[in-house]
């Protein structure tokens, strides 16, 4: 098992190590091309090839994301079709960022997929987080790791999603709590 597939499984990864390296190499890769396309000017023939490298070629020519962005492993992302990000995106995406087709990601969204061991720091412990069909993320909120938010669900502003959100309902609030159903 390699060390994004280490780190996708939910398995402890501890920073200190050698395999981390390639982690590590990585990070660096994502935050230079971040870099480069949070500075560059603010059109589609000059940013779009960016974040094709950034996502390695697998990023769908009918989503669009708006910098500037910031993702620390975008080798651990899959973003579907018709998916559109406004700006100032955080994603934490060592344990794996699924985000299907047709979501829409508002301002200043954080996703993140890893924590720490309370005893020893340098430990990671990750969980993915899976963004279904139709989602609609309001702007600040926070996606915390493990969480699965179902088809047609709708994140409040501000919200920080700490649980697993149903299909076809509306959460809001610090912890998100379920509002009313659609």
């Amino acid at each position: 098992m390699n060390i994004f597939e280490k780190l996708r499984s939910g398995a402890d990864v501890d920073m200190a190590t050698p395999e981390y390296v390639v982690a590590i190499q990585h990070m660096t890769e994502c935050n230079n091309l971040c870099f480069k396309i949070n500075t560059s000017e603010p059109k589609p023939e000059v940013i779009r090839p960016l974040e094709e490298q950034l996502f390695e070629g697998r990023l769908d020519a009918t989503s669009y994301l708006m910098p500037p962005l910031q993702i620390d492993f975008a080798c651990q992302m899959n973003i579907g079709q018709h998916v559109f990000v406004n700006h100032s995106l955080t994603c934490m995406a060592a344990g794996g960022i699924t985000i299907d087709d047709g979501v829409m990601i508002g301002p200043n969204v954080r996703i993140v997929t890893d924590n720490h061991d309370f005893t020893n720091r340098m430990v990671l412990r990750c969980k993915p987080v899976h963004i279904c069909r139709n989602v609609w993320i309001g702007v600040g909120a926070i996606i915390l790791p493990g969480v699965t938010i179902g088809e047609n669900a709708v994140i409040a502003a501000g919200a920080v999603v700490t649980k697993d959100v149903a299909p076809n309902t509306i959460v809001g609030g610090n912890p998100a709590k379920f509002i009313k159903n659609l």
